[in-house]
């Protein structure tokens, strides 16, 4: 048989219960509120900021080039021959007009016994001529072979003894005394290195300010700590289309013959001053996988993404060509958690 009374009993026990299992509950919930927002809070990203300026900014660009000779010049005969005689080596010092090598001179020694017979005979007839035993087509016939052989002399000559063009340097040697000179390759090499010349792609957009005659700052590679000074010796006339770039080329006296032709430099050039806003370098961020450069920028407590156009790097700092103004704030320190259009919390 079912005990009524203790049946009711129990049920009284867990419906007095029931009241404090809700008020437990709401209690619960309330303390928790605070706790939660706290934790909202603690949520936001911490950043630092910076103003960004507007300012003058000189407008220095640089260029890459290969030091070249002003004049290079491959000395070869005229024709193949055995080579006699070297006089210089790899590195000396030449004059202009002064001898660097003999050739053959067979032919040389047979031309020179023949013209002296061509001047006799020219002589001759002319003397006849004078009295009368000649005519005056054996003259000019007496003439033009003496003429002839003259100026074939001249080019054996000039075959067989090889002179420098220029006041120079011997830079390459491709034969020994002895070999025979086939024509595939110059004897020698001599360049002028002074001066040398820089050539450098400018862009298409500088084109009405490069000048012939403009001063340039070049620095060497070799003399890290040393600028030579340049000027800009002949301008392109034509852009090209397949890099919107133009040809110029720049000459530096090296009057003491430091710069050697190969070494690699840099060119700097001075376009005057511009007014741009410059950034904190550590504002920039690169866009992973390319080229491109974006900021944060931060109004009302959030964090917009932004993409920049850099110019140059000025030391701590970048001057940027589009993307900002000069009263944009720009996120300088905890971009690693940030995301576009997000709220953050600024430190100081």
């Amino acid at each position: 048989m079912i005990d009524l009374q203790n049946l009711k009993n129990k049920d009284m026990k867990k419906f007095n219960l029931f009241p404090i299992i809700i008020l437990a509950i709401v209690l619960s919930a309330c303390s928790k509120k605070p706790a939660d927002k706290a934790d909202a809070k603690e949520l936001k990203p911490k950043v630092k900021i910076a103003l960004v300026e507007t300012r003058e900014v000189p407008q220095n660009t640089e260029f890459t080039a290969t030091v070249e000779p002003d004049i290079k010049n491959n000395i070869a005969p005229a024709s193949p021959g055995r080579i006699r005689k070297i006089f210089v080596e790899v590195g000396a010092q030449v004059a202009k007009g002064q001898k660097l090598a003999q050739m053959d001179n067979v032919s040389l020694s047979n031309s020179e016994a023949q013209i002296e017979n061509f001047r006799r005979v020219y002589k001759r007839v002319a003397g006849l001529f004078a009295v009368g035993g000649a005519s005056q087509q054996e003259v000019d016939n007496a003439k033009l072979q003496m003429d002839m052989a003259e100026t074939n002399i001249k080019n054996l000559n000039e075959n067989t003894f090889l002179l420098s063009p220029i006041s120079g340097i011997v830079t390459a040697r491709n034969y020994d005394e002895g070999d025979m000179y086939s024509g595939q390759m110059a004897l020698m090499t001599i360049m002028q290195i002074s001066p040398v010349q820089l050539k450098i792609n400018v862009s298409e957009s500088y084109y009405s300010k490069v000048k012939n005659g403009m001063p340039v700052e070049v620095k060497v590679e070799v003399f890290k700590n040393e600028t030579f000074n340049g000027k800009v010796s002949l301008i392109y006339p034509i852009i090209d289309e397949r890099t919107r770039t133009f040809g110029v080329e720049v000459k530096i006296n090296n009057n003491n013959g430091k710069v050697r032709p190969g070494m690699f430099a840099r060119v700097k050039m001075n376009f005057g001053s511009m007014k741009n806003v410059v950034v904190p370098d550590m504002a920039v961020i690169k866009q992973s996988g390319s080229a491109e450069r974006y900021v944060y920028v931060y109004k009302d407590g959030k964090v917009n993404y932004r993409k920049v156009e850099l110019g140059q790097r000025l030391g701590s700092e970048y001057e940027l060509l589009s993307g900002l103004q000069s009263d944009d704030q720009v996120v300088v320190s905890g971009q690693s958690k940030l995301n576009d259009n997000i709220e953050v919390e600024v430190v100081k």
